[in-house]
């Protein structure tokens, strides 16, 4: 059997236990205890590891050397990657995980892994938004991530997207904690977002091995971690049976601070956060309903972080999203017809300024408010109002 080099053995049998089939986090962990060293547990004989009440095959992958090899063979796929293998004994483990009740054995990081260890905030939805959900989600994500907090979510489709994305466009740090190995990039649309994400120091995570493919089971398994490595957790929209559900559980579990957008009563998608609300979540319109809820010593260090940043390379959701004093009259009055929370036709707008504005005029503005990220083009020209 071969043995582990200095200074990645301790991860790598974290890994082993990781990859043995029928152990899982808790099991793995409580194994890892008994015996006073990592290592000794892959020392231990067939009879030692049954007598511990293992799984038949778990047992006997360990005493047989099969995880250990599986193990070499999945770092030596991690190097070749740029993928770093962490594991609790790593500097890099970010504590926060820690504190939660099954935190994984080992993770897979692609980019900066410090990140995982700084205060961050978790942003968690429907796949199936609203505009005022997308709108809400990149509005929040921007404004919180230009004032330091790091923006985590999964990736998904929706309202996970909008997060990391705001996020993107202040600059900031996000990371993405994905239900597949962490070289499968899912949903495919989302590789821009995955490489904004590195480009800007953020971080992309799984604890699955490598080509884990997107099954349905591994989504709810990693919401733990998106709101383990989180301070707290903001529900942006999410349906009564929403997986939006096992995230916003997982937090109060956690004991993480919960948070919450509040909808248009007649939306189903409306019903996720408004229960929690009605439960003690925190109603949340703007940043600063996050700001105050956090720790004082957090708030202090991120306040010390933004006064070393410049403005330019930090800029605030108001920059972004555009200034109403910055547009033209004709501007002014097609933004005057649209709405955050309904999209309208281009055909409806139309007629709402006709009295003002020829057909060839509104496209023309409808275009330039889009390039300026005041408005945003739904399928079938439909247009709403940015946040």
């Amino acid at each position: 059997m071969s043995q582990a080099g200095p200074g990645i053995s301790n991860s790598l049998y974290w890994l082993a236990l990781a990859l043995t089939p029928g152990l899982g986090p808790t099991r793995g962990r409580k194994l890892a205890e008994h015996f006073p060293k990592i290592e000794d547990v892959f020392h231990a004989s067939l009879t030692e590891l049954e007598a511990l009440h293992l799984q038949a095959q778990s047992a006997q992958y360990i005493a047989l050397g099969k995880s250990l090899e599986m193990a070499h063979e999945e770092y030596a796929k991690a190097v070749a990657a740029g993928v770093q293998i962490i594991s609790c004994e790593n500097p890099d483990w970010p504590a926060r995980l820690s504190e939660i009740y099954d935190p994984p054995l080992a993770l897979y990081v692609r980019g900066n892994p410090a990140v995982l260890a700084r205060p961050g905030l978790a942003i968690v939805g429907t796949r199936h938004p609203t505009p005022y959900g997308i709108g809400m989600a990149e509005r929040l994500a921007c404004d919180l991530a230009a004032r330091g907090l790091t923006i985590l979510s999964g990736m998904a489709r929706g309202v996970d997207t909008a997060g990391h994305r705001g996020a993107i466009k202040a600059k900031g740090k996000t990371v993405a904690v994905f239900g597949t190995g962490v070289d499968v990039i899912y949903p495919r649309e989302n590789k821009k977002i995955a490489e904004g994400i590195l480009e800007l120091g953020g971080t992309l995570v799984s604890e699955f091995p490598l080509g884990t493919f997107a099954a349905p089971q591994n989504f709810p398994i990693r919401n733990r971690i998106i709101s383990g490595l989180s301070l707290g957790v903001l529900v942006v929209e999410a349906g009564e049976y929403s997986g939006t559900r096992i995230t916003a559980r997982c937090a109060l579990e956690q004991s993480r601070e919960l948070f919450a957008v509040p909808g248009n009563v007649t939306s189903r998608n409306s019903w996720g956060p408004n229960t929690l609300i009605k439960q003690g979540a925190k109603l949340t319109a703007t940043w600063e309903d996050v700001w105050e809820e956090l720790p004082a010593p957090v708030k202090l260090e991120l306040e010390s972080e933004w006064g070393t940043q410049a403005s330019e390379d930090r800029p605030e959701a108001s920059t972004l999203f555009g200034n109403d004093e910055q547009l033209s009259p004709k501007e002014r009055k097609i933004l005057a017809v649209l709405r955050q929370d309904e999209s309208l036709h281009i055909d409806t707008i139309i007629e709402r300024v006709e009295a003002d504005l020829s057909s060839s005029e509104v496209f023309a503005i409808l275009f330039e408010l889009e390039l300026n990220n005041r408005i945003k083009q739904l399928p079938g020209k439909n247009f709403v109002k940015s946040f």
